[in-house]
């Protein structure tokens, strides 16, 4: 069983930068991947940034290319979401989520991760 914890959101104004993180717990751990989602009140769930475990390479969904950075650290099973230049459709609740196999799935596919994190409300202010 692999847990997932997110750091707490929080509310942010318009232009700013907040770094969310994802801790995992389990006892041995090789994720095929991490990857974060959100979503707005009444909007369905969006794909935000993906990377691979082993390679580190990283997807991003286009809403946030260029303004959001994804990284993790191997040695702690974290991954962080940096987001910077933040605008209020960036509101949402964003959840982490861990793929531990590849499933043929595509990184931006929510049915490609087995176990996600409870969500965290990211609140940006015009």
């Amino acid at each position: 069983q692999v847990q997932l914890v997110e750091s707490r959101g929080r509310l942010v104004q318009a232009g700013g930068s907040l770094r969310l993180s994802c801790a995992a717990s389990a006892r041995t751990l090789s994720p095929y991947a991490m990857g974060w989602f959100r979503q707005a009140p009444g909007k369905e769930r969006e794909f935000v940034a993906a990377i691979s475990w082993s390679g580190g390479s990283t997807h991003y969904g286009d809403s946030v290319k260029g303004r959001f950075t994804i990284s993790r650290d191997n040695s702690k099973n974290t991954m962080y979401l940096q987001m910077n230049s933040l605008k209020p459709e960036d509101t949402a609740v964003y959840s982490c989520a861990i793929a531990l196999v590849y499933t043929g799935r595509g990184y931006s596919s929510e049915n490609m991760y087995g176990y996600w994190g409870q969500g965290t409300q990211v609140t940006v202010s015009s």
